[in-house]
């Protein structure tokens, strides 16, 4: 592999120009990073899988261009309708079966296959949906994953933003990214089934024990929604309720924020999850975001196969690409992949092979023989890395990127609201935040 792209300094050493002035007022990284986590814990920012419960808030932020930023919005569009056609092909007419672009048996294989919506018809499939975009050394926009069950993260980069605010001396292109939560809401209410004109949207979350609860207060606040959990919810006259203020209210969008991420288990039977929304969804009388079933667009055996939807739905060829995978078997030659269960999300049980010492390496061959087809190995890529504080002081660290878009009957609109993750340990390409990886707020160029 070539050395890793670095997003802030050239060949040379200098600071690319978008980096400049930022790096110049660097001054004291130490002082920076302990004044960041003092606003982020008198400002309540928690995140339950951190250490020490905080958002993992690195303080020196990503700068993208707006070359960079238009190819990633154009990219980002055209890979959301493809999928979003899909999903509405895997359960309607199967022509991209039919057409030998994927095997049925694979897609149906999936464990976000949900056989209860064949023949559904919801307004949309994916309303809402985040790409783990990485740069590769040769200075390329690749996808990794693609995120389209239950992306997690936008209210923390809006709290990234709030909480850098004047501590820089160098202003972002737009100060504020509060306006991203107005646009989900209208994301969310578009999505409500037929016929609704005022749908009362609720979020669905495990409450205060869940990592992500102050992303789902927040997100409450901000769409002026009900925060529920599985206990709140119940089945009157063929309509999901929610039991609000002592009483039940009929709901007409539930949007997802649960750890469970599946409707059905292996055996077939509903998951909790399953049981309170399956039957209402595939009957139209609610709206779930994303819907049921549509996590067969990120699934990982999928995602080797995306670029051909795109000519396939689109017939065009993808302006970002995804980082090549396919389905591996336990007694191949692993070395030059990353190993992964193909519907796992938040980085479980994922494997650098070359990386990997020879009792996980055994553990999980045993684990590929046992569940034959349930594992896909990915090319190994080495990401981008940014100036990052560790220590008091600026280091390298390896990075990824996370773009938040919406779709709807006006197609897809990329928000300026991202997330740049960040593998805090010195080599470590692990950026998940669950596995302990950190944030960096990212600066996209003005509307």
């Amino acid at each position: 592999m070539s050395g890793p792209y670095d997003e802030a300094y050239d060949e040379s050493g200098s600071a690319r120009p978008q980096y400049a002035a930022l790096l110049a007022a660097l001054e004291d990284p130490a002082a920076l990073a302990a004044e960041v986590k003092r606003r982020l814990r008198a400002r309540g920012v928690e995140f339950g899988a951190a250490p020490d419960g905080l958002y993992a808030l690195d303080p020196v932020p990503r700068i993208l261009t707006e070359p960079e930023w238009s190819e990633l919005q154009a990219g980002i569009a055209q890979r959301l309708q493809a999928l979003e056609a899909f999903v509405a092909d895997v359960y309607g007419e199967g022509r991209v079966f039919e057409a030998g672009v994927i095997a049925r048996e694979q897609v149906e294989a999936s464990p976000h296959f949900e056989p209860a919506m064949r023949g559904a018809a919801p307004a949309r499939w994916i309303s809402f949906a985040g790409l783990d975009v990485v740069r590769t050394g040769d200075g390329r926009f690749r996808v990794i994953e693609d995120q389209v069950r239950m992306p997690a993260g936008m209210a923390y980069a809006v709290a990234g933003r709030d909480t850098l605010r004047d501590l820089l001396g160098v202003e972002p292109p737009q100060a504020d990214l509060s306006p991203s939560f107005g646009e989900l809401a209208l994301a969310l209410q578009d999505a409500a089934p037929p016929g609704v004109s005022e749908p009362r949207v609720v979020i669905l979350s495990e409450g205060p024990s869940a990592a992500g609860w102050w992303e789902h207060e927040r997100l409450g606040r901000e769409l002026c929604a009900p925060v529920v959990t599985l206990d709140d919810l119940d089945h009157r006259d063929g309509r999901l309720v929610a039991w609000l203020d002592g009483r039940t209210r009929a709901v007409d969008v539930v949007y997802m924020r649960t750890g469970e991420d599946r409707f059905t288990d292996a055996g077939g039977s509903a998951t909790a999850v399953g049981e309170a929304l399956l039957a209402p969804s595939a009957a139209g009388t609610v709206a779930v975001v994303n819907a049921p079933g549509s996590g067969v667009a990120d699934d990982k055996l999928v995602h080797g196969h995306v670029d051909e939807l795109v000519r396939f739905y689109l017939d065009q060829e993808a302006l970002l690409p995804s980082v090549p995978s396919r389905a591996v078997g336990g007694g191949e030659d692993l070395d030059e992949l990353v190993v992964k269960p193909r519907g796992e999300m938040g980085g479980e049980d994922v494997v650098l092979w070359r990386y990997a010492d020879e009792s996980t390496r055994a553990s999980v061959r045993a684990r590929i023989e046992a569940e034959p087809g349930e594992w896909i190995g990915q090319q190994l890529v080495e990401l981008s890395v940014h100036p990052t504080v560790v220590d008091g002081r600026l280091e390298p660290r390896h990075v990824d990127l996370r773009p938040y878009a919406l779709l709807s009957d006006d197609g897809v609109r990329v928000l300026p609201t991202a997330i740049s993750r960040v593998a805090l340990e010195r080599g470590s390409m692990v950026v998940n935040s669950g596995q302990g990886g950190g944030a960096k707020d990212t600066w996209v160029p003005g509307r």
